[in-house]
Formats: C-alpha cells, sequence, structure tokens
C-alpha cells in the first residue's frame, strides 16, 4: 500500500510533491482550488501538461480534491449550476495534471431524499465530464465519490447510497469512490475488529466492487462512533484507535490502494511523524494477517 498525506498546493503542484517528498509521502493530495471558494484560477492546459511530465520523485500518485461547495444534490439551480460549472474546473485541472482522481463531496438532497436527486445528480457529473473532455480533448480523470459523515442530508453516508449513485450513472468507468475512516466510523460503519473489517470489505465489495476504490482517507477520529460529524483526528489520538485502523489496512484486498492522512498534525496537516505512525499501523495490520 503506498503511503501518503494531503498538503498544500500553493506555488503550483511541483512545489506540492516537493511538500510531500518532505515528509516521506509516496501518495498526495491536494486541492486545485480554494476549498471555500467559488472563484478558479485561470487553467492553462500547456503549463499543467508540462507539470505532468515533472521528475515525481518519491511521489508516485497524485490527487486533487474538490472545493467543497460543490452540491450536486440541491434544488437551488443557480447553485446547482455553479457546481457543475466548478466541478469541471476542478476535473479539468485534474486532468491536464496528470491526477490520478478528483476527490468530491456529492453534497447534501437538504431532506427531499436520495431517489428525488439521483438523476440531478447524475446530469451534473456527466455535463462536468463533457466539458472536461470537449475543452481538454482527451478522457476525464477519474471522480471518487467519498463518503459522507452522515450529517444533515448528505448523500454517500452508506455503501448503498454510493452504489445507487454509480448505478445511476450507468456505471461510468470514470466514477470510483474514495473511502475515509472517519468518515465512515462518524456514518456507523465498524471495522473495530477483523471480523467487522472483513465484513466491511466485502460489503464494499458486493455493492460498489474494489476495481471502483481508488483512493483511502486514513484518519482517527475527535468524535465517537455514529456520531455523524466530520472532526478528523491524528493516527493513534482518536476514538477509533491504531488497533482499528491496522485491522482495516491489514486487508489484503487493499493493498492496490493508495492511502492519504488528513491528520490535524499540529495544526498545519500532516508531519513526518504521522506518516511513520501510518506505516506502523499498516505494518501492525499486515503482522496480524501473517
Amino acid at each position: 500500500m503506498l503511503l501518503g498525506a494531503h498538503v498544500s498546493s500553493a506555488g503550483g503542484y511541483a512545489k506540492a510533491r516537493a511538500r510531500g517528498e518532505e515528509i516521506g509521502a509516496e501518495v498526495i493530495q491536494g486541492f486545485s482550488q480554494s476549498p471555500r471558494q467559488w472563484k478558479s484560477p485561470e487553467i492553462d492546459l500547456d503549463e499543467l501538461r508540462a507539470d505532468r511530465e515533472l521528475d515525481r520523485n518519491g511521489v508516485v500518485q497524485t490527487f486533487l480534491h474538490a472545493t467543497y461547495l460543490i452540491n450536486l444534490a440541491t434544488g437551488n439551480d443557480e447553485l446547482w449550476e455553479k457546481s457543475i460549472a466548478c466541478l469541471a474546473q476542478n476535473l479539468l485541472a485534474g486532468t491536464a495534471v496528470g491526477s490520478d482522481g478528483i476527490v468530491l463531496h456529492i453534497g447534501s438532497h437538504l431532506g427531499v431524499g436520495l431517489d428525488q436527486t439521483l438523476k440531478r445528480i447524475n446530469e451534473a457529473i456527466a455535463r462536468a465530464f463533457d466539458a472536461v473532455e470537449a475543452r481538454a480533448g482527451e478522457r476525464s480523470c477519474r471522480l471518487l465519490l467519498e463518503n459522507a459523515a452522515g450529517a444533515g442530508h448528505t448523500v454517500g453516508r452508506t455503501f448503498e447510497e454510493l452504489a445507487l449513485v454509480i448505478e445511476a450513472s450507468g456505471d461510468d468507468q470514470r466514477l470510483g469512490v474514495c473511502f475515509d475512516t472517519q468518515h465512515a466510523f462518524a456514518s456507523g460503519i465498524g471495522f473495530d475488529t477483523r471480523e467487522l473489517a472483513d465484513a466491511t470489505v466485502e460489503r464494499f465489495s458486493e455493492l460498489i466492487g474494489l476495481e471502483r476504490l481508488g483512493l483511502i482517507h486514513l484518519n482517527d477520529s475527535k468524535v465517537p462512533f455514529g456520531a455523524n460529524r466530520d472532526r478528523h483526528e491524528n493516527l493513534g489520538e482518536g476514538m477509533i484507535g491504531s488497533r482499528a485502523l491496522a485491522a482495516l489496512l491489514g486487508h489484503p484486498d487493499l493493498d492496490h490502494v493508495p492511502a492519504v492522512l488528513e491528520v490535524p498534525g499540529d495544526g498545519d496537516g500532516p508531519r513526518l511523524s504521522d506518516m511513520v505512525a501510518a506505516r506502523a499501523i499498516y505494518a501492525e495490520g499486515l503482522a496480524a494477517r501473517t
């Protein structure tokens, strides 16, 4: 399993990779724009394509995270259109730079129910893909739908909901999933023993398919099981704990899936010590299964 971290993208993707290398990351994730603003930077396709040819050194894979403002499930037409345009910009940047995927929070249906907004979600995704491929002239990078912690009426709090979105897309192969350990724990998905971890992986495989699992967000939790809140903690310092994370990471069917930390560190994100902790947890998980 390749292990890495979310890093700042300030100054460009080459600098982001350098920040990852400094803490021993093999995989990095960064934002393609400010996560809490609509305005996207002007995209120079030639410049970004040149960046994808640069030597990545120790960083093997790169992912981008879309802005948090996007809501593909909203019934508000203005917000929906802005969300589609913003997602297209994020996907365009990821495609041009050679990202291995864009991670997306699908959004909230605001109480109307997933059934009422499935068509809207998938029309938005299809339009974003079409816009990217029309401008870039190449197939879009993958879009990884992230499981939600369950607050409010967010879409994707269960494997069943993610499966419904993918199925409604016509099983578009450009769609994948990012599995966040803290969000899963907060939404009531257990994996604190080997048996529960195996059952969780099997359930994911049955409903979604492991071939669609493109990334793991490896985070501990500040809140208890089933709290339905998105609150990350450093590995081994939260309410999930190292043993449960090891039970999950040690599953042999996850070996091919990269994992990135989104932990607070000392307040500025993952540190070298957090990467060391992640590798120790992974090694513990492997050892328990041999």
